[in-house]
């Protein structure tokens, strides 16, 4: 199957899943945020705490193992698993917007995932990074259908991890003081992150290039 092809099924598989993740919010919302959602994380019995722990890391098992059966080595089932997340995390916004009004700017705070700490930032710093998933997803399993081999070295691997660390520890750099929460979001460590891991991404892809045209006969 072409991967154009392949990325079209699982668009609609990041969609459906983006909604019944939407939905799973809407449920809890109405139940211990009936009043309106805010950051104050409310008491929540430990047993149904644990199922929304077990729901959250179902979610990565499910994604990871839709990218393992649509892909035919590491990076191409990697490239699949991490466009399938962005399109997820994408239309589970659209959704929350289309269901609940919410949020109601791209700049509105949300708590995005609580494994192994809460994580919470501004709606557009995930979506943002949903983006570049999506757009590295495809740039890397068009490129390697085409011929070019994506040859990711240790250092590219290194500075992947950082670039991921320095955006995770943005997302919790959260200052908890009395009954409240300040949240000053440091845009420099998310922008920072992002820089590194496009750079990372585009130096794999200039060896491709190089490598190909080469093996082509073509001048660079």
């Amino acid at each position: 199957m072409r991967a154009s092809r392949k990325l079209f099924i699982l668009f609609f598989f990041g969609v459906a899943m983006a909604f019944v993740e939407a939905a799973v919010v809407v449920y809890l919302r109405e139940l211990y945020y009936p009043e309106g959602f805010s950051l104050q994380l409310k008491a929540i019995p430990r047993d149904i705490f644990a199922v929304e722990l077990g729901r959250e890391f179902s979610t990565i098992i499910m994604l990871v193992a839709i990218g393992v059966i649509a892909g035919r080595n590491f990076i191409e089932r990697f490239s699949y698993f991490i466009f399938c997340f962005g399109v997820w995390d994408i239309f589970y916004y659209i959704f929350l917007k289309q269901t609940l009004n919410w949020p109601e700017s791209l700049l509105a705070w949300d708590i995005l995932f609580l494994i192994p700490v809460p994580w919470i930032a501004p709606v557009l710093a995930p979506v943002l990074v949903a983006l570049t998933m999506v757009i590295i997803a495809i740039i890397s399993v068009l490129k390697m259908e085409k011929g070019y081999e994506l040859k990711f070295l240790k250092s590219d691997w290194i500075l992947g991890f950082i670039a991921t660390l320095i955006i995770f520890v943005s997302f919790i750099l959260y200052l908890p003081r009395s009954q409240k929460l300040f949240y000053p979001y440091h845009w420099e460590l998310f922008i920072a992150g992002k820089v590194v891991g496009i750079f990372s991404f585009c130096r794999v892809l200039k060896r491709a290039s190089n490598k190909y045209h080469l093996e082509k006969g073509e001048s660079i």
